[in-house]
């Protein structure tokens, strides 16, 4: 009797350990934040200037929902939260303050000026127009424009333009007919993962409605590390930054393969997180919150 009391006395002990081991285990786990350093660059911060460059073909309806997102990020209206611009103002809490987003000038190059196959160089050649500090020059390409690196591994991407002057700049692809389970998820069947079906575009449009998720991504990774010196984590030539560092996190209790919980649209069924002006409604990633070390997200 005495060794069966002991015998459970010690398992309870042991099982107790095991316990509050793995349960410390899982905080602790649970717990780490996600840092992304600043290397002390330039940010871009203040007014700036977006430059739009549509390359290919573009419907008027279609530019304008781009348009009105990027407007809907500064807009002075306020539209019922949550809204696209409390999204937009967590750029606020990096380093220098708030970036304030004004619609500069809009070219159209609906004649595919440079083809349809575009390498690194020709993006970067279309973005050294207009040459303005203080501005972001975005190249949008046309679903039937081919990119090097589109669908491989990337939806959009920015960097800088070299010599004197240093002028950010900002690509995203229409992925409507060349990737959408890549580039346009959640709003199509994933390439890889749980195939879990797609959720309803707030605007009507897989295609545009996925640039808004990865245009969102780049606007705020150029704010954020215009020059690859700003914040982020990982390798320079790799960086995982203000978006990226949270790729697929869209609401609360998400994870691989689930967006997380959205709102949703009664009378289209569609799926969205964020307001913005004119009554649309887009869907928006997480981003990183300096302040508390996590993908923050708007609902």
């Amino acid at each position: 009797m005495d060794f069966f009391y002991r015998f459970t006395t010690n398992l309870s002990l042991l099982l107790l350990f095991f316990f509050f081991f793995a349960t410390s285990f899982a905080a602790l786990v649970k717990e780490q934040p996600l840092v992304l350093k600043y290397h002390q660059g330039p940010l871009l911060k203040g007014k700036i200037t977006v430059n739009l460059i549509w390359y290919g073909q573009f419907s008027p309806t279609q530019r304008s929902i781009i348009v009105g997102f990027i407007e809907s990020l500064n807009s002075p209206a306020s539209p019922p939260p949550p809204s696209a611009a409390s999204w937009w103002r967590t750029t606020s809490k990096y380093k220098g303050g708030a970036s304030t987003l004004v619609i500069g000038s809009q070219t159209l190059d609906e004649n595919y000026s440079m083809g349809k196959s575009l390498k690194t160089m020709h993006i970067t050649a279309l973005a050294s127009k207009p040459n303005r500090v203080g501005s972001i020059n975005v190249v949008l390409t046309a679903k039937d424009v081919a990119v090097d690196g589109f669908c491989m591994s990337r939806c959009g991407t920015h960097g800088s333009t070299r010599g004197k002057t240093r002028v950010a700049y900002a690509w995203v692809g229409n992925p409507e007919t060349q990737c959408p389970g890549m580039c346009a998820w959640p709003f199509h069947q994933p390439v890889y993962g749980p195939q879990t079906p797609p959720l309803v575009a707030p605007n009507g449009d897989v295609g545009i409605d996925g640039m808004i998720i990865n245009l969102a991504t780049v606007l705020a990774g150029t704010v954020t590390n215009p020059y690859g010196n700003g914040y982020f984590q990982g390798p320079a030539t790799a960086p995982l930054e203000a978006v990226s560092a949270c790729t697929g996190i869209f609401g609360s209790g998400a994870y691989p393969g689930y967006a997380g919980n959205l709102l949703v649209d009664k009378s289209t069924g569609a799926s969205f997180n964020a307001n913005g002006v004119g009554g649309r409604k887009f869907l928006v990633p997480a981003m990183w919150d300096p302040e508390t070390s996590t993908c923050k997200t708007l609902v």
